[in-house]
């Protein structure tokens, strides 16, 4: 029997309403400011071109910071599981992120790479907390919709984040430090809604913090990877995920750099241009969601691989070739929609394979192999383009190959909901 929205809307613990969607969709714009303005563009543009860095620098500290990242995810993930609420854990990762923020660029080029680490790293943990709390704000039937609002709207970030640049960064001068302040403080002002509005239910079997806590949270990873198996094409999809996450998340970390270095494009163009792929993204974002709850987040998910497969060797041929500049008029549009329907489909995608109960956990292992993948792209775009000095168009077309390589992986994932047993549901209070 069908589940009405009704129904479903009470298994997470009442009526959802407009305001909590609302400011979920808000922490995600929030977080695409610092995603943009730290990760994609102008700290690679202030460590590379104002301290005289080079793009392995910044490539190693991000790979660093997200090999903590890797290791320490599905600990973060059981202990919201055990806890019961991933609020407080959304709320304490998120300060301390913006908290090293705020003096990124006080330190010289390796300070301010080290407290971009710190900095990185409770931002992505923040992130397995945010995405666990899909299931609060939406009900099976809206989940791509509220998941692609939060991609779409978050986009709009990426505006903000380029509307504080053309404001504080004048055209092809230095990056001053200013900028990352400002960014800090907005990410600051767009998650507060998250942390008041979005209400978790309670749950029966929720403990508090303690080290009893802490040590039943590592005992219960010991069985988190024998549970993929329990749960058909889970495991294929974490590791195609790995590759689809790495070509993707490395391709955006080095899009402005590649831009501006490697075609010539000033910074003021560059970031006008990102401005293009972020408008398509937030369109993406937005048209995804009900495709993705129409004909299915794995069905979906395979076509936008095919188009990133088309977006990296446009790039790279754009590069390589010295192809007309105005192509990346073409190339960062499609990226922009491509991106946005990677999450839109990733997200629901997940909550079908991994059951309710251990949502946590699961996220925590999702985390896990996104972390990895932004631990290996980023190593290997310095490996192929400066230790091997192939250049940044053959760094893309290695991304390009991950694209395939995750495509062969996800052909055995299935693309239809499952039904959940009473041991896979969440306890609710009664």
């Amino acid at each position: 029997m069908e589940t009405s929205p009704r129904l479903a809307a009470a298994a997470t613990g009442g009526r959802i309403s407009r305001l909590a969607v609302a400011s979920w969709v808000s922490y995600d714009l929030g977080n695409t400011i610092f995603s943009f303005n730290i990760i994609s563009f102008f700290l690679l543009q202030w460590v590379v071109n104002d301290m005289g860095g080079k793009d392995g620098d910044y490539g190693i500290a991000n790979s660093i910071s997200m090999g903590l990242m890797f290791v320490t995810a599905p600990l973060i993930g059981a202990i919201s599981d055990q806890a019961g609420r991933r609020m407080p854990y959304l709320i304490g990762t998120t300060i301390t992120c913006i908290v090293f923020t705020l003096f990124l660029g006080q330190g010289g080029l390796w300070g301010t790479l080290v407290l971009f680490m710190i900095a990185n790293y409770f931002y992505q943990a923040g992130l397995v907390f945010y995405d666990a709390l899909l299931p609060v704000v939406s009900t099976p039937e809206t989940r791509g919709r509220v998941g692609g609002l939060g991609v779409g709207f978050g986009y709009l970030g990426s505006f903000v984040g380029i509307g504080t640049g053309l404001l504080l960064v004048a055209d092809n001068a230095p990056v001053p430090p200013l900028i990352f302040q400002v960014t800090g403080i907005l990410f600051l002002l767009f998650a507060l809604p998250c942390f008041f509005f979005v209400r978790e239910p309670h749950r029966r079997d929720a403990k508090p913090l303690s080290m009893q806590t802490l040590r039943a949270a590592v005992s219960e990873l010991s069985h988190t990877v024998g549970r993929v198996r329990q749960y058909p094409g889970l495991g294929r999809f974490l590791v195609g995920r790995i590759f689809y996450a790495d070509a993707a998340n490395t391709l955006i970390a080095f899009m402005g750099i590649y831009i501006t270095n490697e075609i010539g494009y000033s910074t003021s163009q560059s970031q006008i241009l990102l401005l293009a792929g972020i408008v398509a993204g937030i369109v993406g974002g937005l048209s995804w969601g009900p495709i993705v709850d129409r004909f299915g987040a794995k069905r979906t998910l395979d076509v936008i691989l095919w188009l990133w497969l088309f977006v990296f060797v446009l790039v790279a041929a754009i590069g390589a070739f010295d192809l007309p500049g105005w192509l990346f008029w073409v190339a960062s549009p499609l990226a922009g929609i491509a991106l946005g329907g990677t999450w839109t489909a990733d997200r629901p995608l997940m909550l079908q394979l991994a059951p309710p109960r251990y949502l946590g956990q699961f996220y925590g292992l999702y985390s896990m192999v996104g972390r990895f993948a932004a631990i290996t792209g980023p190593l290997i775009w310095w490996l192929v383009s400066d230790a091997m000095g192939l250049g940044r168009p053959a760094a893309v077309i290695t991304l390009a190959l991950w694209v395939v390589v995750s495509l062969v992986i996800l052909r055995g994932v299935p693309n239809t909901p499952r039904a959940w047993g009473p041991d896979d549901l969440l306890p609710t209070s009664g």
